[in-house]
């Protein structure tokens, strides 16, 4: 990592190759008429309609077999947006799968478009001075969404002669986020990470930061899990886990967040899943605002909000680029015109931790380490059987957290699983810690990347990404995410479960 004050090793690569740029032309615009589904009440009666298993892309096909991306990140309801999509196939079909819970299945078919003409878009470019990856693609058709449900949705693109099939992600979100518990999307985070067109925020063609992107944007591809970007392995899970619930949910995306100053008001709790990495000031300053008012917040991983970025345009609309120089914050265009740096948070200029929201900091990479319980007479162990030491294998890593009381540390806090681990020859921990603020809110920190795909770990060859994660370490995590998600659904958790401070105890630190 640039500027890597917390790394253990030598830099964190992307999550996959970048596939080859194809070389599209231009696409059709026309399209067939649209296969309608019924549109649905409420929440409780879209958790119980069927689902549809066979949504999951099994045989993606070559890379430029079919692929695009939505010029919008996220709309309300009966919004409108629009696709841009390459494939040399003569025509394909568009399914918009809702991803959730609905009897063991993950996702329900909304809406699907058969026939829609198809045609390769023109080849990429790279801007020569943030060596961003531009498209210049067209819109092959808009998608309206009435009648579709609140909601995260993976849009499928199969091309109709069978050689292959795509994912575009797409968040229908929510106006308002009132008495519900809010799913913070990061594409942020996922873009980040994006190589397609051979660029991401850590790599270029060189594979080292010499040659990354300093500004990325949403108008390409997702190059990693079938277009899925991260949400299947790092936030799909989670989803399922609190539908299955029954939890009052609301939908949004760290975008929407940034740009809405209110959309927080009165939320029960805020979800931040799996790899939220990538914020800006203005999503970090509404959280910690919606948390002073009383809103819990439920970070379900690590490496949270360590990267300060800024959103700006693109031709496709505004909040389409993320823009993060990292180290080379001082050639940035918008910091020389007054915004604020984009380093890391910790950093200077104007350094802001991230350890005064989430209780913890990122301490490094990469480790694979067991977790371990070290109060297991906490509300969140509750129903779990735990002692005192209980050790799940590989639960820890891949990027962990740790209460560092030499960074700004809300007080009190309990440090709950105390991990050792080493990092490229460095004794850390992670700790999964809780604390509590005079508004009543409570903030929950696993302390670990792999918590939410543990969700799904089921034995050897269990979730998306196998870490030999256990049956027995799915079942913890399983049952410890059901306790905060229904205390934190109730209201300020801190007037039912007061953090109780042990910092002294477990790291011997006044």
């Amino acid at each position: 990592m640039a500027a890597a004050v917390t790394s253990c090793g030598p830099g964190r690569p992307g999550p996959a190759t970048a596939p080859a740029p194809s070389a599209p032309t231009a696409a059709s615009a026309a399209a067939a008429p649209a296969s309608a589904v019924p549109a649905t009440g409420g929440p409780t009666s879209e958790r119980s309609l069927p689902g549809d298993p066979d949504w999951e892309i099994t045989d993606p096909g070559p890379d430029d077999a079919v692929e695009g991306f939505a010029d919008r990140v996220s709309v309300l309801p009966g919004e409108s947006f629009g696709l841009h999509v390459s494939t040399p196939a003569a025509a394909f079909t568009i399914s918009a799968y809702r991803m959730g819970w609905y009897g063991g299945a993950r996702a329900r078919l909304v809406w699907r478009r058969e026939h829609v003409p198809g045609g390769r878009q023109a080849a990429p470019q790279v801007d020569p001075e943030t060596r961003t990856v531009l498209t210049g693609w067209q819109r092959t058709l808009a998608v309206d969404t009435a009648g579709w449900p609140e909601g995260a949705y993976l849009l499928r693109l199969d091309a109709e002669d069978g050689s292959g099939r795509r994912y575009v992600p797409l968040t229908v979100r929510s106006a308002s986020t009132a008495g519900r518990t809010v799913v913070m999307s990061a594409p942020a985070t996922w873009q980040a990470y994006n190589e397609w067109g051979g660029h991401s925020l850590y790599n270029g063609p060189t594979g080292g930061l010499a040659t990354r992107s300093l500004t990325v944007v949403f108008d390409r591809p997702y190059d990693y899990d079938h277009g899925a970007g991260l949400f299947l392995v790092y936030e799909a899970p989670l989803i399922a886990l609190a539908e299955r619930l029954g939890l009052p949910l609301a939908y949004t995306t760290g975008i929407d967040v940034a740009r809405e100053p209110g959309l927080l008001a009165g939320a029960s709790a805020v979800l931040s899943l799996g790899h939220d990495e990538y914020w800006s000031p203005e999503q970090r300053a509404h959280v910690v605002a919606a948390r002073d008012a009383g809103t819990n917040l439920a970070v379900l991983g690590a490496n949270c909000c360590y990267r300060r970025v800024r959103f700006e345009p693109t031709g496709l609309g505004p909040d389409r680029a993320v823009v993060c120089y990292k180290d080379a914050w001082a050639r940035d265009p918008g910091y020389r015109a007054g915004a604020p740096a984009t380093t890391d948070f910790r950093a200077g200029p104007d350094p802001d931790p991230e350890s005064s929201m989430l209780g913890v900091r990122y301490d490094g990479y990469p480790v694979d380490a067991p977790y371990v319980v070290t109060e297991p007479g906490h509300w969140a162990f509750e129903g779990t059987g735990v002692a005192a030491g209980a050790s799940f294998p590989h639960l820890v890593g891949v990027e962990y957290d740790r209460v560092d009381a030499g960074f700004p540390t809300p007080r009190p806090i309990e440090v709950i699983a105390h991990s050792p681990v080493v990092c490229d020859g460095r004794r850390s921990h992670a700790d999964t810690a809780y604390y509590t603020v005079p508004s009543g809110a409570g903030v929950f920190a696993t302390g670990t990347m792999r918590w939410v795909e543990a969700l799904d770990a089921h034995g050897p060859g269990g979730g998306r990404a196998d870490h030999g994660i256990d049956a027995q370490a799915g079942d913890l995590v399983r049952r410890v995410t059901e306790n905060v998600l229904r205390a934190f659904a109730a209201g300020p958790a801190a007037h039912t479960h007061p953090a109780q401070d042990n910092l002294t105890t477990v790291y011997g630190t006044a």
